[in-house]
C-alpha cells in the first residue's frame, strides 16, 4: 500500500506507515531487496509532515558534522536532519523512544514535493534506526564485505574506506560461483548459537547488496602488503580493531558496552587474522590453500 512499507534488515523489522493519505511512501535503490509483507514489527514509524521552529527538542548529544544531529531529551531521541544544499532549516526530523521500537519521522512541506512518494527512512536514517536496535542486545555492524564462497564458507573482510573491501569483493566475485552479502556494510547478530553474518542495504562502490544471511567462518582485518600473508590477532588487539570499523551508538554508554562485549565473542567465536593482500586473483587461492 502506498502508505505502509515493511523492511526486514538483518531480521530486524521495520513497518512504516504514513499519517496523511496524501503522503505516499516509497522505497528506492538496493533498500527495495529488503521490503517484505506481514512481518511483526520491532520498531514503528509513523510518517507525517511537521512544523520545524526546533525539530529535536532537548540537549544536543552528538554531531555527525555531516547531515544530522542528535538531540536528547526525558523520554526521547531526536534526529534533525540539516543540509547546506537548502541552508540551516531542518528538512527532516526523526524522534524515537528510549527502545527505538517506536518514532515518528516529520518532513519538512518546503522541501518535498507533496506529488512525489518518498522514502521517510533515507539514508542515513534507516542505518541510524538499525545501529540503535542493533546496540540494544542484538547485534553489530561493521565495515566489510561478507562473502560465501563455492564451498559455502563464509568470510569476512573488515576495513575502513580506502581498505579494499570493494576489491576484494570483485577479487571473488571473478572467482568462481561465490555470494556477496555486501561489500560495505555486514551486520553480525548471534542467532540459536550461530554467528551469523548479514547483508544490509548500504553498499560500497561496487553496488552489492543481498538481503540473506549466512553463518561467519573467519574474519580478516585487511591490509595492503607486497605479499599475500595471513597474521593470526590476539583477542584484544582484533576487538579494538574491529571496533575502530564498526557502527557503534557513541552517545549511548550502554550501547557501547553491549558493543564491546559483542565484538569480544565474535573473535573467541571465530578465528579473525590480519590480512595483507597483493590486489590480484593470487588472494582468493591463498585463503582458501592456507585455510580451508
Amino acid at each position: 500500500m502506498p502508505g505502509q512499507l515493511q523492511l526486514k534488515i538483518a531480521e530486524i523489522k521495520i513497518a512504516i506507515a504514513s499519517e496523511d493519505p496524501e503522503l505516499e511512501l516509497q522505497v528506492t535503490g538496493a533498500t527495495r531487496k529488503f521490503l517484505v509483507s506481514g512481518a511483526t514489527a520491532d520498531a514503528q514509524v509513523q510518517v507525517a509532515w511537521g512544523d520545524f521552529d526546533r525539530a529535536g527538542g532537548g540537549e544536543k548529544v552528538f554531531d555527525s558534522g555531516g547531515l544530522w544531529q542528535l538531540y536528547k531529551g526525558d523520554d526521547r531521541y531526536c534526529f534533525e536532519f540539516t543540509s547546506s544544499a537548502v541552508g540551516a532549516e531542518p528538512y527532516k526530523s526523526a524522534c524515537f523512544d528510549p527502545s527505538f521500537s517506536t518514532g515518528q519521522v516529520r518532513l519538512n512541506r518546503r522541501f518535498f514535493d507533496p506529488k512525489v512518494p518518498v522514502y521517510p527512512l533515507e539514508y542515513p536514517l534507516d542505518e541510524l534506526l538499525v545501529m540503535n536496535l542493533l546496540s540494544r542486545g542484538r547485534g553489530v555492524e561493521i565495515h566489510g564485505c561478507g562473502v560465501v564462497d563455492s564451498a559455502g564458507i563464509g568470510h569476512l573482510f573488515v576495513g575502513q574506506s580506502g581498505a579494499g573491501k570493494t576489491t576484494m569483493a570483485r577479487l571473488w566475485q571473478n572467482s568462481g560461483p561465490v555470494r556477496i552479502l555486501s561489500d560495505d556494510r555486514i551486520i553480525l547478530r548471534q542467532t540459536d548459537g550461530c554467528l551469523q553474518m548479514h547483508g544490509t542495504p548500504w553498499h560500497g562502490e561496487a553496488e552489492l547488496a543481498d538481503a540473506g544471511a549466512h553463518p561467519l567462518s573467519c574474519t580478516y582485518l585487511l591490509a595492503r602488503g607486497p605479499q599475500n600473508a595471513l597474521a593470526a590477532q590476539p583477542a584484544a588487539a582484533a576487538v579494538g580493531r574491529l571496533f575502530s570499523c564498526c557502527f557503534p551508538p557513541f552517545y549511548d554508554p550502554a550501547g557501547l558496552e553491549f558493543t564491546l562485549g559483542f565484538l569480544e565473542h565474535v573473535v573467541l567465536k571465530v578465528p579473525c587474522y590480519e590480512l595483507r593482500f597483493v590486489p590480484d586473483a593470487r588472494v582468493t587461492d591463498f585463503i582458501r590453500t592456507v585455510l580451508f
